[in-house]
């Protein structure tokens, strides 16, 4: 269960109540017209978990044990986040590895801890010619030696859209490809193939991550997740004064999820309005009880111009004990002897929240009360509908993102001088 509260007050007056119900009109044109089609996925992907689950009783899938994801962004950062939250839930999953930055001290380093005969290679590109990806795509191929004419192609996968040169590529030789829907961008796609296809064949159970996506996607159009419209609006109407959101997620775990937020938030947000102006709001992430010692500062004594969203996580089920233990010198620490570092850590969160509430920065709390599959995929989509109602309330594209794109040609430029 993923329960939500906020610490922040919002009149919502007729104007702001119009905001809300147009937004909510404006979402729901796009899922009836298929103008943005990541609120399917957890019901359409269901079909992929089936194939692929039927795909892991081949000898080369079963003889594995490590998934090498070879992508960036959007075609990575989904999975990556659900993987570092389940890891230590499922101790016998297939090891990911993911191919994303084209750092050579990263990538040989990556390489020297892979063996090709116990590996499968997922390449995923929507677009089908990312730089990065084709080019890591590339020095896989290279050092593996894989050959793409014999056997080597049944350890390989591809993931992008349908008719991408990628996708062309792959039929030519044989290679499997699961296709991504043409009206779902890379950064709402974790629950496409693009993270389905890795994550079912590491083992998890994608099936209750989609469970619980498809819940709160149901209670959203139902209206009974007002508080996802009450906070877009509040984001979106005093965005000039808030112009930073800081999630602070309280477990080491979520960190690769805050970085998910990050692009979400950045590459959606971040826009020329229809009127020609400029808009957005920069995404910070930050980790509890880390960060305490490092951004608080700022955010307590700092300037005004921020949210801070805490993530909550109420029982990690771990019972792991402070220690009843007296330090010689170092008594005022004994407050806390025999108390398990899940009360520690969710009293810090409380803490820290009171304290940055007080200051009268907007605050607001997401409590999930363990970290289960279902969880994850409602947070999942939980962020994707509050990026896309906030996008409509700033009257942008929020599915486009023209200034990657512009530094893309840069890029292909000094290449080509």
């Amino acid at each position: 269960m993923v329960k939500f509260k906020k610490d922040f007050e919002f009149n919502i007056d007729e104007n702001i109540s119009n905001l809300m119900d147009e937004a909510f009109c404006r979402v729901v044109e796009e899922c009836e017209n298929g103008v943005a089609g990541y609120y399917n996925l957890p019901e359409d992907s269901k079909m992929i978990v089936t194939e692929v689950e039927a795909l892991s009783s081949s000898e080369t899938i079963k003889n594995s044990d490590t998934i090498a994801v070879i992508g960036i962004g959007g075609s990575s950062l989904g999975a990556k986040a659900i993987d570092s939250m389940l890891r230590h839930k499922y101790p016998q999953a297939k090891r990911l590895i993911f191919f994303e930055n084209p750092d050579p001290v990263e990538i040989s380093k990556k390489f020297a801890s892979m063996d090709k005969e116990k590996t499968i290679f997922i390449v995923i590109s929507k677009s089908g010619s990312t730089i990065e990806t084709m080019s890591l795509f590339k020095a896989v191929i290279s050092h593996f030696n894989l050959d793409l004419n014999g056997d080597d192609k049944d350890r390989l996968i591809a993931i992008t859209d349908e008719g991408s040169v990628l996708c062309h590529f792959a039929d030519r030789y044989g290679i499997k490809v699961y296709t991504i829907p043409h009206n779902v961008g890379g950064r709402f796609s974790v629950l496409s193939a693009v993270g389905i296809v890795p994550l079912t064949l590491a083992g998890y159970d994608c099936c209750s991550i989609l469970e619980g996506g498809a819940k709160i996607v149901r209670r959203f159009f139902n209206r009974e997740e007002e508080h996802i419209l009450l906070k877009s609006a509040f984001i979106a109407t005093n965005w000039e004064k808030y112009r930073m959101n800081v999630l602070f997620a309280y477990a080491s775990f979520l960190d690769d999820f805050t970085k998910w937020y990050v692009q979400l938030w950045g590459e959606s947000l971040g826009k020329i309005d229809r009127s020609g102006n400029r808009v957005g709001l920069t995404p910070l992430g930050q980790i509890g009880s880390i960060d305490q010692h490092s951004f608080l500062q700022l955010i307590i004594e700092g300037p005004i111009d921020k949210t801070v969203t805490f993530i909550k996580i109420e029982d990690f089920e771990n019972d792991i004990l402070i220690p009843d233990i007296t330090l010689d010198g170092i008594q005022k620490c004994d407050f806390v002897n025999g108390h398990t570092f899940n009360e520690l850590i969710n009293a810090e969160c409380d803490a820290t929240r009171e304290a940055i509430a007080q200051q009268g920065v907007p605050v607001d709390t997401i409590i999930l009360d363990k970290l289960s599959e279902a969880n994850i995929g409602e947070l999942i989509l939980y962020y994707e509908i509050l990026t896309s109602l906030t996008g409509s309330i700033l009257n942008i594209n929020t599915y486009n993102q023209p200034g990657v794109e512009l530094g893309k040609r840069i890029l292909a430029d000094k290449f080509k001088k």
